[in-house]
């Protein structure tokens, strides 16, 4: 997904001399052929984040579109007065490909774990949060991302994601998707995780529990319409994003249905309120999280024995 996302600038800036990459600190190979190229649009800044991003805000005012890429944690925890205050603030057209969102960089540890990337964001007026499914969505929102008004956060994968979209389905910023119809459950993902939410509303299909997966490939601006459309109909409305369970997608469902109450009843699947302990793979700290699709199978089970009939 990361290797889509990259490339996808190099074909835009073929197309557009508006655009621009950015990197921090990158290997050496990274957009190698846009570096021979069009050397006066391509520039890696090293180990300078803050820099970047004042730097992408004032080729911004300029006219430029700027691509920005780094780390997810470099890019929100230790950038976020400047995108306050020099992006969001002017509400420029600076894209953001934050690499290794959520757990991706386990083996690294927690300085490294994105887990609150979107909940520091979703604060920021005028920012957009986009989190595609696999690297067939990914290219879908890159190409959307060019003409796009404002501040973009694209929350990028570690890369062979199982692939759940094709060529047809359909994509825009702001619209959620619903890949499965809702059903007494209704499950609302984001990012790399509504593949483990196809398998396991199949696992819960199997269990005579029918579960719908709308899948919000935005969480900022949220398409409440969706929500409230599914949560109409659905007994059990869960959440399950690779986040803290504060201030990501879950929060966002929570607000809205807090303020438009449905009937329908809310369980949050998302990372726990915890700095991780020890190292591990991504797949290993999502197992202890319960985002692998036999633990939110049984999270939905349990809830749904709570949850009146």
């Amino acid at each position: 997904m990361r290797q889509q996302a990259v490339n996808m600038v190099e074909t835009l800036a073929r197309r557009d001399a508006r655009v621009v990459f950015i990197g921090s600190d990158l290997g050496p190979g990274v957009l190698k052929n846009m570096k021979r190229d069009m050397p006066e649009r391509f520039f890696m800044e090293g180990v300078s984040e803050q820099h970047i991003i004042g730097m992408a805000a004032g080729m911004a005012m300029e006219g430029c579109v700027p691509y920005v890429n780094t780390i997810a944690t470099f890019l929100t925890r230790r950038c976020f007065d400047q995108l306050a205050i020099d992006v969001c603030l002017e509400n420029l057209p600076v894209r953001l490909i934050a690499t290794g969102g959520g757990t991706v960089y386990a083996p690294l540890g927690p300085t490294h774990l994105a887990f609150e990337d979107m909940a520091i964001l979703r604060a920021l007026p005028n920012m957009t949060i986009v989190a595609p499914v696999d690297e067939i969505e990914m290219v879908k929102a890159m190409e959307a991302s060019l003409d796009w008004p404002g501040p973009l956060y694209i929350r990028v994968g570690k890369g062979n994601e199982p692939i759940v979209t094709d060529e047809d389905t359909p994509f825009a910023i702001g619209k959620a998707l619903e890949m499965r119809p809702a059903g007494e459950v209704a499950l609302v993902s984001t990012g790399i995780v509504t593949a483990r939410t196809l398998k396991a509303a199949d696992m819960l299909a199997e269990r005579g529990v029918t579960a719908g997966v709308l899948h919000m490939p935005t969480v900022k601006p949220l398409d409440e319409a969706a929500v409230r459309r599914v949560a109409g109909t659905a007994r059990l409305v869960v959440t399950v994003e690779e986040h803290s369970r504060i201030g990501g997608l879950g929060s966002a469902v929570a607000e809205l249905m807090a303020e438009e109450p449905t009937g329908a009843r809310l369980l949050r699947l998302a990372l726990p309120d915890a700095f991780p302990e020890g190292y591990g793979s991504n797949d290993h700290l999502m197992q202890l999280a319960g985002l692998h699709p036999e633990g939110i199978v049984a999270s939905v089970t349990a809830a749904l024995e709570r949850v009146p009939a």
